[in-house]
């Protein structure tokens, strides 16, 4: 008796082993995502109207910019929710974006070479041109719960 319950139990056991190397999902891996290319310009009027950067009920004036250029994906797969992480100072080589190296993300990347653009506002006293420094970008190959 006390054999057959053990025999069900590691039948059991042995089971469930196999079907969670069966059952279990692909793991999702960090997919690096090189920008180059990058430049930027101001955005157009319609976009650009009334930006301020949030401050409480005293909000400062700021400067609306679309930074762009090519994405390159070379894992052969669609990458999506890139992160864009990268710094950006002013013509003075001060931070225009303190204390924020994400800056926002592309939705979806396909394999190859893709354009970009990500919207950015920065406060209307930080000088110009800019500076965009230590662009990078990385994604998932499946869907991701935001």
């Amino acid at each position: 008796m006390r054999f057959r319950a053990w025999l069900a139990t590691v039948t059991v056991a042995c089971l469930f082993w196999i079907l969670s190397w069966v059952v279990t999902p692909p793991a999702l891996a960090l997919v690096p995502v090189q920008l180059s290319d990058l430049s930027y310009r101001e955005c157009p009027p319609e976009l650009a109207e009334g930006t301020v950067i949030p401050g409480g009920s005293s909000g400062a004036l700021a400067n609306c910019f679309i930074v762009y250029g090519k994405a390159t994906n070379k894992s052969g797969k669609l990458v999506l929710n890139a992160d864009i992480y990268g710094r950006i100072y002013d013509a003075n080589n001060n931070p225009a974006l303190q204390n924020r190296t994400r800056l926002g993300s592309i939705d979806e990347v396909p394999p190859g070479v893709s354009d970009f653009e990500l919207r950015i506002t920065v406060p209307a006293n930080q000088p110009t041109p800019l500076k965009l420094k230590q662009f990078k970008a990385s994604g998932f190959t499946g869907k991701v719960r935001r």
